[in-house]
């Protein structure tokens, strides 16, 4: 039943994503619109297809790595359609939709697995923490894209290379607001799926905290994030320092993501064979 949804989903976000890569070379209004509009139709697709993927309990989004991908292609969508009804940054979309869409295409290649939930414990904690935890990665990845598009303007504008790239990117300071609040969104929905992940490990393992790789390097993504967060809010870092500390977090978002779900073991394994607490 999900799997139409998923390619619905998959095949429109391709579309836009190449619509969106012209749209950047070329700048014609109309091209980005109706890659916007496939676009909308591909991101609601993907909804349902995630709701119809939690209803089922075949798994839980999010407890392996073919609908973790999804998830996580479907959190950076949403936040760069927030950010975009917001902002109004049309060249974000050349960067945040080839990302959705190349998780999208490894979600493709996973198989697909049955993964071993207990029933009882699939509630609201579970739930929160899932959709938290991935919403905040989301706003990540905006940060993370901000950064990128920052330092590839700024080097265009020390070098005095004037050409047609620097003319497509928004300007230093669109990218850099864009960062800060990618960042100052993106902190409290990570910290919740921290909280509603600990009161789900004491509902399922009696203990708040379990030295579990992953809760160990997510507690270590929590407190550079945090030193971010403080040091644009409290310091005042803007510019080059931010968009450099914003990409190393995000490289270890995904490390926690990608590595330590696949190499270090423990209940939060994308192993088939190790049961979901």
């Amino acid at each position: 039943m999900t799997a139409p949804w998923f390619y619905l989903a998959l095949l429109t976000e391709i579309i836009a994503s190449g619509g969106f890569v012209v749209h950047l070379v070329s700048q014609k209004p109309w091209v980005f619109k109706v890659s916007l509009r496939v676009l909308s139709v591909g991101f609601a697709g993907h909804t349902i297809y995630l709701i119809y993927l939690y209803g089922s309990l075949s798994p839980v989004p999010g407890v392996d790595f073919r609908a973790a991908f999804s998830l996580f292609a479907w959190s950076i969508l949403c936040a760069y359609l927030l950010f975009q009804a917001r902002l109004r940054i049309t060249a974000l979309a050349g960067f945040a939709a080839p990302m959705a869409a190349v998780l999208m295409l490894l979600s493709a290649a996973m198989p697909q697995v049955e993964t071993a939930v207990i029933p009882d414990l699939k509630g609201i904690w579970l739930a929160l923490h899932i959709a938290a935890t991935f919403m905040g990665n989301g706003l990540f990845a905006i940060a993370f894209l901000a950064g990128i598009m920052y330092l590839l303007q700024e080097r265009y504008i020390k070098k005095k290379e004037f050409g047609a790239f620097f003319n497509r990117l928004p300007s230093l300071d669109s990218l850099d607001l864009l960062g800060r609040y990618a960042v100052i969104y993106g902190f409290p929905f990570f910290t919740v799926g921290m909280i509603t992940g600990s009161v789900y490990a004491w509902y399922a393992l009696g203990s708040y905290w379990n030295w579990d790789p992953k809760e160990v390097w997510s507690l270590i993504t929590w407190l550079l994030y945090a030193a971010l967060l403080h040091e644009r809010l409290a310091v005042g870092w803007r510019g080059r320092r931010a968009a450099i500390m914003a990409i190393a977090c995000f490289a270890l978002v995904m490390f926690t993501f990608i590595g330590v779900g696949m190499w270090f073991g423990g209940y939060h394994s994308f192993d088939p064979t190790v049961p979901v607490i």
